[in-house]
């Protein structure tokens, strides 16, 4: 990329590319491009004037080595797109706002007054049309008053009245429909899948591929855990994928060869190949993102509220308009009842709210699902961990190999490896690098490779039967033994790692040993979200009683649960709902995901496993804890504004109608106020929410 530098200052450069013009998918190319660069901080394309503002770590002539060497085609091969583009939303939005404004700057400065009537007469007829649909159905709704206002003022020849209030009520119309389409356009990012290499198939068997790469015809193979990054059909293999990201329904469905499967859901169980049918970004789940944004799960209970409020709320403004002018038989008066609705301010602030949180979340690397599931974290009084890869390190480390029966410590841990790579577990990616740490190669030697949740791995190698897992995996359930001579060194094995137990045709043939520290942040998090209102923090983890009231005593939590599965978790959480509690469920793991499912808001760590993920309703940076106290934080200052929202649209129109009632305000000035209180109500909840960052102590 030819480009160059107007402004520089340590860590950050404005360039400018040496082309005349900028396509607005080239801007979302080069930005997102920039954001995926791992000494980005944060990029802004500006595509009107071929500028990039660039924040940037690490080494600058890296930097600029890795900017030169960028190129469109490149970033078509590498970056993937939402089919959803915020950037020409914003572009249609603005040139449509524009030129409204100038349009209607014309019309009163420069237009003639005949011209200037007819062309409120024309604009009067989509207003009216809606107006009389209304009344042949019945229905007092807020079109009705809308069309009776316009056409009152043009029949007393008030034409600059009912100019004024159909430019209002249009700009109203515009930023409402802006507002649902980049609701749409969020969610479409926020679900993104977010997958950036799959295992590919070729005769030199499974490749580890960038997902850019993959064309139709390909054949990618996806193991239990793992999303489904693309359309396609089942080729060989059953599985059992979740597919509620798509349709909604929890129940999983069993696909065999020759069914269809989609992108966005998720394998439960089994594993399969693939054959793509659609390239990223063009599969079936991009096209029905915006139908699932619509879904009135997606509301939360105060945005309902506003809502049908605002419904409720419409025909006592129609009857106090009818009252009015009874008592004082002033159609003025009247006029300016009328003049006043609820329904645009309650219908619009609520849903640019939660917008502007969502938003918010996601500049904190936190991503939200609904307004539903920010209102529960606001409201939760109880907060559920898992441990493991959640309350303690992302990425914790193999401390120690201790092999059994003769076996060589590198070939245990390599063997480990080749099996646990296909997993997205904390413990397994523990074993994957420090086989990559120590050089060793790790070839697929394996058979099927059956993963059972919350107990291990069994797999068939070079003829033997290999078992990796919990010690009640490996002793209890398969029944392994270990070698007579070496008991007392098993024995000996350090309590203050976990472990994983490997045993091939029946012997346990090594123990990994896993440190497992816990978050430095941990304790200090778990304090502020008390100090938020959260009474009860428990901890769930399939550790020993012993080890698991150590750590429970480490973090300061009200409770918790040892030797738990799955099933377990998820049992937990429904018993606390029932009793009357709002939960939050924060886990990683396949195996949280059913427990995710049951809480009231499920926060998935982001590393954690693609189930976890796609079944969570909120996802947060792994890096950090401190991100579930800003969630929290976003969370009750979003109720508070709605609320505040609320009280102001109530107590000011209401005044409107009272001093129009009283004679005080005119039909134009009341039109006025009314559609300006709804656009400052409006642009007010686009704004930052006023909170300050969580104390992160060390």
């Amino acid at each position: 990329m030819r480009a160059t530098i107007e402004h520089e200052s340590r860590g950050r450069m404005r360039l400018r590319l040496r082309q005349k013009k900028m396509t607005l998918r080239q801007a979302d190319l080069l930005e997102a491009w920039l954001k995926g660069q791992p000494w980005a901080r944060e990029a802004v394309v500006h595509e009107r004037t071929c500028c990039v503002i660039l924040t940037y770590g690490g080494d600058r002539e890296t930097v600029l080595s890795a900017i030169g060497s960028f190129t469109w085609a490149g970033a078509e091969e590498t970056v993937t797109l939402p089919s959803h583009s915020t950037r020409a939303l914003n572009r249609e939005f603005q040139e449509k706002l524009v030129g409204k404004v100038l349009m209607k700057g014309v019309s009163t400065l420069f237009f003639p007054t005949p011209l200037r009537i007819a062309r409120v007469v024309w604009h009067m007829i989509p207003f009216l049309s809606k107006g009389l649909r209304c009344l042949g159905r019945r229905r007092i709704k807020v079109e009705l008053l809308d069309a009776l206002s316009i056409g009152i003022s043009a029949f007393r020849r008030d034409f600059g009245t009912a100019g004024t209030v159909m430019f209002l009520l249009e700009i109203g119309e515009l930023l409402e429909d802006w507002t649902r389409k980049k609701s749409v356009a969020d969610l479409a990012e926020s679900l993104s899948l977010h997958v950036d290499r799959v295992w590919l198939k070729t005769p030199a068997g499974d490749v580890l591929t960038p997902i850019g790469q993959i064309r139709p015809g390909d054949q990618v193979v996806i193991r239990a855990g793992g999303v489904i990054p693309l359309d396609g059909v089942v080729a060989q293999g059953e599985a059992t994928i979740n597919q509620a990201s798509l349709t909604g329904e929890s129940v999983p469905v069993a696909k065999r060869p020759g069914s269809a499967v989609y992108a966005g859901t998720v394998v439960e169980e089994g594993e399969c190949i693939l054959d793509v049918k659609q390239a990223s970004g063009q599969g079936r789940y991009d096209q029905i993102v915006e139908m699932i944004q619509r879904s009135e799960q997606m509301k939360s209970a105060t945005e309902a509220k506003a809502s049908n409020l605002a419904d409720t709320l419409v025909p006592f403004t129609f009857a106090g308009s009818l009252l009015s002018f009874a008592l004082t038989r002033n159609v003025t008066r009247a006029l300016s009842v009328l003049m006043v609705d609820f329904s645009c301010a309650l219908k619009l602030a609520m849903p640019l709210a939660v917008l502007s949180a969502m938003r918010e979340a996601g500049r904190e690397h936190i991503t939200v699902k609904g307004g539903k599931f920010l209102e529960g974290v606001a409201k939760a009084d109880t907060i559920v961990f898992d441990k493991t890869g959640t309350l303690t390190h992302a990425c914790p480390r193999v401390a120690e190999v201790v092999p059994f029966n003769g076996k060589d410590e590198a070939e245990m841990l390599r063997l480990a490896a080749c099996l646990e790579e296909h997993f997205p577990h904390s413990m397994a990616n523990a074993v994957v690098e420090e086989a990559r740490r120590r050089g060793l190669r790790h070839e697929e030697r394996h058979a099927t490779v059956e993963y059972l949740v919350a107990h291990g791995i069994a797999s068939s190698v070079d003829g033997e039967q290999v078992r990796i897992g919990s010690a009640h995996f490996i002793l209890e359930d398969e029944q392994c033994v270990i070698p007579e001579d070496e008991q007392a060194k098993f024995d000996a094995l350090s309590p203050a790692f976990s472990q994983l137990y490997l045993a091939i045709d029946g012997v346990l043939s090594a123990v990994i040993c896993i440190s497992d520290p816990l978050r430095e942040e941990a304790k200090d998090v778990l304090s502020a979200l008390r100090g938020l209102g959260v009474k009860n923090a428990v901890m769930l983890t399939g550790d020993s009683p012993r080890t698991a009231a150590a750590i429970a005593d480490q973090l300061g939590v009200d409770d918790f649960r040892a030797g738990v599965l799955p099933s377990d978790k998820a049992d937990y959480v429904a018993a606390l709902r029932r009793e009357g509690h709002t939960v939050l469920m924060v886990g990683d793991g396949i195996n949280d995901s059913p427990a995710l499912s049951e809480a009231d808001a499920g926060i998935a760590i982001s590393d954690g496993a693609a189930i976890a993920r796609e079944i969570a309703d909120i996802t947060i940076a792994a890096d950090s804890l401190w991100e579930l106290v800003r969630l929290r934080q976003l969370a009750m200052a979003l109720l508070h504004r709605i609320q505040n929202n609320y009280r102001f649209v109530i107590g000011f129109n209401g005044a409107l109608i009272g001093l129009g009632v009283a004679g005080v305000l005119p039909p134009a000035t009341s039109a006025m106020l009314h559609n300006l209180s709804t656009l400052a109500v409006s642009l007010h909840s686009m704004s930052a929410l006023p909170i300050s960052k969580p104390d992160q102590r060390s």
